[in-house]
């Protein structure tokens, strides 16, 4: 069995992400940085699979039919 070995590296989203340890945020401000980076990634995941839909001729009869597939 093979493991995963972590990365010696920082990736620039880590290495930005230090940065912002310099500042001492309002909590009302942590707050609204996790709402931003939540809408950040929210919205790629939502590019990411109105694509894959659109390639795959996914609709809304689709995701009715998993919704009742009766085999989950």
């Amino acid at each position: 069995m093979s493991t995963i070995q972590p990365s010696p590296h920082l990736t620039n989203i880590q290495l930005e992400l230090l940065k912002l340890y310099a500042y001492d945020l309002k909590e009302e401000d942590m707050q609204e940085l996790k709402k931003v980076l939540a809408s950040f990634f929210a919205e790629r995941i939502r590019k990411r699979t109105g694509k894959l839909w659109q390639e795959r001729g996914y609709s809304q009869e689709t995701m009715e039919q998993w919704l009742n597939d009766e085999t989950q």
